[in-house]
C-alpha cells in the first residue's frame, strides 16, 4: 500500500501497543504449562499470529478474544511429522525450534525466503553434534532427531534470539544441561526479558560466569498475566514529541527490562548535538536513531553490522532512503556515521523495503516534509495499528490510489 504523509503537528494520548518481545515468550510459556492460561494485552501482529499458528501446531487451542488470549492446554495426540509455519517471525523460528526438537518428530519450519536465508547457523551446529538431522531449502528446514540434555555451546554475538530457544526448551529435558555464550552477547536486555519470563514460570536457572545452567525435568507453571507496552514502538512516537509534537504515552513499565528503553537516553544525546551511539544491546532501535539524527545534528553510530541480517539489509535500504532527503549514510565495517548536511523533502517515493521498522521510521522523516512511501504494509508485521494512531494523533495520512 502506498501512503502519502503530509507536513503536519501531532498532539494527544496514545496507548502504547503491548511489547511483542514479552507477548511471544509469554505465549510460549504459557502453552508449555500443563493449566489454561490467559495472557491479557495482545495485538495480532502478523509475528505474533505466526507464534499462535505454531503453538496450534504443538496441539494447543489457542482462543483469541479483545485482545486476550486464552491459551488452553488440552493434551492432543501430535502426529509423527509437525509443521510450523513462522511467516517472517525471526523470533518463532529461533524460540521454537528447539522446543520442537524435545518432541523426538520429524519437524519443519516454513517461512519466507528472507527469513530463510537470515539463518539458525548456532542450531545447525548443535544439530551437528547431536546427530540431529537437518535438511533446508528456499523457504523450510526440517530436523529429524531429539534434542538431548548436553554442555551447549552458542555464539551470543549473532542473535540472543538461539540463547532464548535453547532456555526454554532445556527445562523439558531429564538431565541438567549447560549454556556457555562463547563470545560477546548483543542484545543482553532480551535474554533479561527471557529469564524475567521463565521466572514467571517457575522455571529455575542459574547463571553461572560464561551462561547458564538449566535443570532438567522441570514443568512449566505460568499464571494469568498481561503484557506490558513496548519500548521499541513507543520510540517511534515519542521521536513526535521531539519535532513540536505533544504527544502523552500511556501503557510503558518505568521499571522495565526492555533494551529498546535506551531510546529515551539515546533521543536526549542526538536532540543535543551530534553524537556517538551504541546501538549493541538495542539493535531494533537502529532505523528510528538514524531517522532523528537526519533530522537533528547527524550521528555516529557503533556496533550496526547485525542491522544488515534483519527483515531487510536495513544499512544499504536506510542508506538508499535517507539520501532522497538528502542525508548521506556512510558505513564501516560496524558502525555508521549519519550526515545531513543538504536536508530536503525527498525528492521521490521512499521505499519501505518490506521492513516494519523502515516504513515506520520514514514516516517519522515524512511528517515533518511531506511526502509518498511505498509498502507501507509492512508495519502490521509489528504495529499493526501505526497509521491509525498517526491519523489520531492529528497526523495528515492519506492512501494513494493505484
Amino acid at each position: 500500500m502506498k501512503l502519502t504523509i503530509n507536513k503536519s503537528k501531532s498532539c494527544g494520548t496514545i496507548i502504547v501497543p503491548p511489547s511483542k518481545s514479552y507477548a511471544h515468550r509469554l505465549l510460549i510459556a504459557a502453552a508449555l504449562t500443563k493449566k489454561d492460561v490467559v495472557v491479557k494485552n495482545i495485538d495480532l501482529s502478523e509475528d505474533i499470529i505466526a507464534t499462535i499458528s505454531c503453538l496450534k501446531s504443538l496441539g494447543k487451542e489457542v482462543v483469541y478474544k479483545d485482545n486476550t488470549i486464552l491459551v488452553k492446554n488440552n493434551n492432543c495426540l501430535l502426529n509423527d511429522e509437525l509443521e510450523f509455519n513462522c511467516n517472517e517471525s525471526g523470533s518463532t523460528l529461533r524460540f521454537l525450534i528447539p522446543i520442537a526438537l524435545t518432541l523426538g518428530k520429524k519437524v519443519t519450519f516454513i517461512g519466507t525466503s528472507r527469513l530463510i536465508e537470515r539463518g539458525i547457523e548456532p542450531y545447525i551446529k548443535i544439530c551437528e553434534k547431536q546427530n540431529i538431522k537437518v535438511v533446508k531449502d528456499e523457504t523450510s528446514i526440517s530436523f529429524e532427531g531429539s534434542l538431548k540434555s548436553d554442555n551447549f555451546e552458542i555464539v551470543g554475538n549473532i542473535s540472543s534470539q538461539f540463547i532464548t530457544g535453547l532456555l526454554f526448551a532445556l527445562p523439558l529435558l531429564k538431565k541438567d544441561s549447560t549454556v556457555n555464550i562463547t563470545t560477546n552477547i548483543e542484545s543482553k536486555n532480551y535474554i533479561d526479558i527471557t529469564l524475567d519470563v521463565l521466572k514467571q514460570a517457575k522455571i529455575k536457572i542459574e547463571k553461572t560466569n560464561n551462561g547458564f545452567k538449566v535443570f532438567g525435568n522441570q514443568e512449566y507453571q505460568l499464571d494469568d498475566c498481561i503484557v506490558e507496552g513496548d519500548y521499541s514502538n513507543a520510540s517511534f512516537i515519542d521521536a513526535l514529541n521531539y519535532f513540536d509534537g505533544n504527544i502523552k504515552l500511556l501503557g510503558l513499565n518505568e521499571k522495565s527490562l526492555q533494551g529498546d528503553k535506551k531510546y529515551l537516553e539515546h533521543f536526549k544525546s542526538l536532540n543535543k548535538e551530534y553524537s556517538t551511539i551504541d546501538i549493541c544491546d538495542c539493535i531494533d532501535l537502529g532505523p528510528i536513531l538514524f531517522a532523528f539524527a537526519s533530522l537533528k545534528y547527524g550521528g555516529h553510530f557503533i556496533n550496526t553490522k547485525r542491522l544488515k541480517i534483519k527483515e531487510s539489509n536495513r544499512i544499504n535500504d536506510l542508506a538508499v532512503e535517507l539520501n532522497k532527503f538528502g542525508v548521506i549514510v556512510n558505513e564501516l565495517d560496524n558502525e555508521v556515521s549519519i550526515d545531513n548536511t543538504n536536508l530536503h523533502r525527498p525528492n521521490e517515493i521512499l521505499e519501505g523495503h518490506n521492513d516494519h521498522r523502515i516504513v515506520m521510521a520514514l514516516s517519522i522523516m515524512l511528517t515533518q516534509f511531506g511526502g509518498t512511501i511505498n509498502g507501507t504494509n509492512a508495519v502490521k508485521k509489528s504495529y499493526p495499528n501505526f497509521f491509525k494512531d498517526l491519523k489520531a494523533l492529528g497526523i495528515e495520512v492519506v492512501e494513494d490510489a493505484e
